[in-house]
C-alpha cells in the first residue's frame, strides 16, 4: 500500500538535489573569495581549503539526491531529533523567551558575528538545517505553502538587511573611536541621476521583473474555492502582514488589540522626532550613539513583530493551536484553555470568592485589583524609571516629552507580559468586565 504521506519521494530528492548544487556553486563562490583574501592557516594551510572541501562534500550530496532511490536514503533529519524539537520549540514561552534571547546574543556578539566569515558559515548552518528539514513531510507542507514560501524568503532578507546595518554600525563605531573618517564619508563622490541612477533602477526593475515570473510559473497561485460561510478554513488566517495583529486578538479584546494599539502605534512613530533629542548618529549607520533607540526598535520588530509573524504562520495550526514544524496538523487536536482572570486569581486566592452581584460598586470592588495594577504600571512606574534606570533621558527630555516616551514604552511592552502571562499562568484579563464589554 502506498504511503499518502512519504518523507522521500523521488521528486523531492531531485528537488533536494537542486539546492545542494545551488549550495555548491555559493560556497564554490565564497572559496575563490577565501582563496584571495584570507590567507592561510597557522600551519601554511590556506583557509580557502577548509571551504574547497566543504564544497566538494556538498557537490557529492547533492549527486547522491540526484542518484540514490527514495528507499534506503540515508541523509535525513533523525527522528529522535523531531520529537524533542517538536516538544520544547513549539512551547510559546520558550519560543518568546530564545527570541529576546537571539536579540540580546545579536546585540552583545554583533562584533563577532558581522565578520563575513562568520556570518557565512551561520548562513549554511541554516540552509542545512532548512535542507534536513526538507526531508519531512509535515515540515514541506508548511513551509512548501504558497503563500508561505515568501514568508521563508522574507527571514533570510531581514536576516541579510539586518547583518548589513550591525556590518556598517560596527564599522562606523570603529572608525570615530580610531578618529578615522566615517565609511558614509569614504569615496563619497555625487554622481549624476542620469545616467547612474536611472541604469541601476533599470537593471533592479528588470531583474525584480524576471524574478516574479519565474516565481508565477514555479508556485501555483494559492487559490481556493470560493468563500462559503458553511466551510471555512482550518485555520483560518489573515494575510502575513497582519498576523502579527491577529496573534494579539488572542490576547486583548478587539477593541484594545484592533483600534487602541494600532493607534498608539501610528501615534508614537509620529511622535518620535519631536521625542528624540540625540542629535549624533543622524545619516550614517552606527550603534554605540544610539544604542537605546536601534535596540528599543529592534525589540518591537524582530520579537514583536517578526517572531509573532513567524508564531502565526508555522506554529498556529488548527483550531489555532500551537503544532511543531515536524508535527502534523491534526484538526481533532483540541486543548483545553481554562483561562481565568486576575479578579478570580485574586479573590479565590484569598478564600472569599469572586464578589457577586452587577451593580457599580460591586463590579469595581470585583475588579479593583486589576484596575490597581493598571493604574501603578501607567501613572506610578514613569515617575520612578525617571528617578532611577531612565533619570538620564527624564533630565534632557523634560516632563511632557518623557512622560509620552515612557508611556510609549510601556504600551509596548505590554503585549509580551500579556502573552506571558496567558501562556505560563493561563490569565486571561487583568480587567474583566464582561457587563460593560470593557476587558484589558
Amino acid at each position: 500500500m502506498l504511503n499518502a504521506h512519504p518523507d522521500l519521494t523521488a521528486s523531492v530528492l531531485t528537488g533536494l538535489g537542486w539546492y545542494y548544487l545551488l549550495m555548491f556553486l555559493m560556497n564554490a563562490a565564497w572559496t575563490v573569495r577565501s582563496y584571495r583574501e584570507d590567507g592561510e592557516t597557522r600551519s601554511g594551510i590556506p583557509i580557502a581549503a577548509g571551504w574547497a572541501t566543504y564544497s566538494s562534500i556538498l557537490l557529492m550530496v547533492s549527486l547522491y539526491h540526484f542518484t540514490y532511490p527514495p528507499e534506503g536514503f540515508l541523509i535525513v533529519l533523525p527522528e529522535a531529533f523531531k520529537g524533542p524539537f517538536d516538544r520544547y520549540f513549539s512551547n510559546p514561552v520558550l519560543y518568546f523567551f530564545l527570541s529576546i534571547v537571539g536579540l540580546w546574543a545579536m546585540i552583545a556578539l554583533r562584533e563577532w558575528w558581522t565578520k563575513p566569515r562568520v556570518a557565512f558559515v551561520l548562513l549554511n548552518a541554516s540552509l542545512l538545517f532548512m535542507g534536513l528539514s526538507l526531508t519531512d513531510f509535515d515540515f514541506r507542507q508548511i513551509v512548501g505553502k504558497p503563500d508561505n514560501v515568501p514568508i521563508v524568503a522574507m527571514l533570510f532578507i531581514v536576516a541579510f538587511c539586518t547583518w548589513i546595518y550591525f556590518r556598517r554600525a560596527v564599522d562606523n563605531d570603529r572608525r570615530m573611536e580610531e578618529g578615522r573618517p566615517l565609511f558614509e564619508q569614504e569615496d563619497n563622490e555625487k554622481v549624476l541621476v542620469w545616467p547612474d541612477l536611472v541604469y541601476t533602477e533599470l537593471i533592479c526593475m528588470v531583474i525584480l521583473t524576471a524574478v516574479l515570473i519565474f516565481w508565477g510559473i514555479a508556485l501555483k497561485a494559492p487559490l481556493e474555492e470560493p468563500g462559503s460561510s458553511v466551510k471555512t478554513p482550518n485555520p483560518s488566517k489573515a494575510p502575513w502582514y497582519f498576523l502579527g495583529l491577529q496573534e494579539m486578538l488572542v490576547y486583548f479584546d478587539p477593541w484594545l488589540a484592533g483600534v487602541v494599539l494600532p493607534t498608539i502605534i501610528l501615534g508614537g512613530l509620529m511622535a518620535i522626532p519631536y521625542i528624540d533629542f540625540n542629535k549624533v548618529g543622524n545619516g550614517y549607520y552606527c550603534f554605540k550613539q544610539r544604542a537605546f533607540a536601534v535596540t528599543t526598535f529592534l525589540f518591537g520588530f524582530l520579537p514583536l513583530w517578526v517572531a509573532l509573524i513567524v508564531l502565526g504562520t508555522f506554529l498556529r495550526g488548527p483550531n489555532w493551536n500551537f503544532f511543531g514544524i515536524y508535527e502534523y496538523w491534526d484538526v481533532h487536536k483540541v486543548e483545553a484553555a481554562n483561562n481565568v482572570n486576575l479578579s478570580e486569581f485574586f479573590w479565590n486566592g484569598l478564600g472569599q470568592g469572586l464578589p457577586k452581584g452587577s451593580g457599580l460598586g460591586t463590579i469595581l470592588l470585583r475588579e479593583a485589583p486589576g484596575i490597581l495594577l493598571i493604574i501603578g504600571y501607567f501613572a506610578l512606574l514613569p515617575p520612578i524609571l525617571g528617578l532611577t534606570i531612565l533619570r538620564t533621558y527624564f533630565v534632557r527630555m523634560g516632563v511632557i516629552r518623557f512622560l509620552v516616551f515612557s508611556n510609549l514604552i510601556l504600551w509596548m511592552a505590554i503585549l509580551p507580559i500579556k502573552m506571558l502571562l496567558r501562556w505560563a499562568f493561563a490569565l486571561k484579563y487583568i480587567v474583566g468586565i464582561p457587563e460593560w464589554f470593557f476587558n484589558i
